[in-house]
């Protein structure tokens, strides 16, 4: 199943280019720094005894298959192409009962009461209009189904996550600013803002569980790591190579404190959103 997006969507340029394709190359450092929350959302899963789920923003599809080994079937949905282009292959070469979906969730039309779950690890926190996302999937689901999604508290407790464009500041005055109240990673960090979405989209009895969670990386990895991905990922590859060097050469050492011997170590302050979709289903 595949649908088209709008050329003008800011989130299906960023996903389906260089960030999408650095989520792919660096799958396995990223699935394996983020196992501790695919293994939440399987038992969460699993203690729902749910039949058919739905994973949003699937990425690369790791959460998705881990899913599906569990129930039976998964269903993955994701805006980035080269990402879904990846999971189908994984599910394919491993066997795994899952299938995937390219679309935005926010509009994609899905299947009415085709779900008894829906989950995602930090794939919610981009929609445009997330009151409108969240009502869509509450159409596909059935009436009570769960929602569990993992996603980030704010930078202020996050301080891995910021560490790099902090220390490039100086360096790239152009650097995006992060702002809270606009899709991106920190867009979930206020509870008050998540249970007014949830309301207003039909989820009932929201509940967010402050989840903290040791992540690591190695350290022979850290430098791509912040180099391909996050704010840095976004400017760096038009720079020449006498700037992306010198922003290593400013950027490493801030990441001292998180590096023990051959590993870097950080917490992932998180929230566990929990939710039931309401019985009068949204017209």
């Amino acid at each position: 199943m595949n649908a088209s997006h709008s050329s003008g969507d800011e989130q299906a340029a960023r996903w389906n280019g260089p960030s999408g394709h650095a989520w792919v190359d660096l799958q396995g450092l990223l699935n394996g720094m983020f196992r501790p929350i695919e293994e939440l959302l399987v038992d969460a899963v699993a203690a729902e005894h749910a039949a058919s789920v739905l994973d949003v923003g699937c990425g690369t599809g790791s959460v998705t298959r881990a899913i599906a080994r569990q129930v039976g079937h998964c269903v993955g949905v994701d805006i980035s192409g080269p990402m879904i282009e990846e999971a189908r292959a994984r599910a394919e070469q491993e066997g795994v009962p899952a299938s995937f979906v390219l679309a935005d969730a926010q509009e994609y039309a899905f299947e009415p009461a085709a779900f008894d779950a829906v989950v995602s690890r930090f794939g919610v926190m981009f929609f445009h209009d997330p009151v409108r996302a969240f009502a869509n999937l509450r159409s596909t689901v059935k009436d009570g189904a769960g929602l569990r999604c993992v996603v980030w508290r704010g930078p202020e407790e996050n301080p891995f996550m910021t560490t790099a464009e902090r220390a490039a500041a100086p360096v790239l005055p152009e650097l995006p600013a992060r702002r809270p109240d606009q899709p991106g990673q920190f867009a979930f960090a206020d509870p008050e803002r998540v249970h007014r979405i949830l309301a207003e989209s039909g989820w009932a009895g929201a509940t967010l569980e402050p989840v903290d969670v040791v992540c690591t990386l190695p350290e022979k990895e850290l430098v791509t790591y912040f180099t391909r991905l996050g704010p840095l990922g976004t400017v760096l590859p038009g720079a020449d190579e006498r700037t992306r060097t010198e922003i290593v050469e400013v950027v490493r050492p801030a990441f001292d404190p998180f590096v023990q011997g051959a590993d870097v170590r950080f917490t992932a302050a998180c929230w566990l959103v929990s939710a039931r979709a309401g019985a009068a289903k949204l017209s």
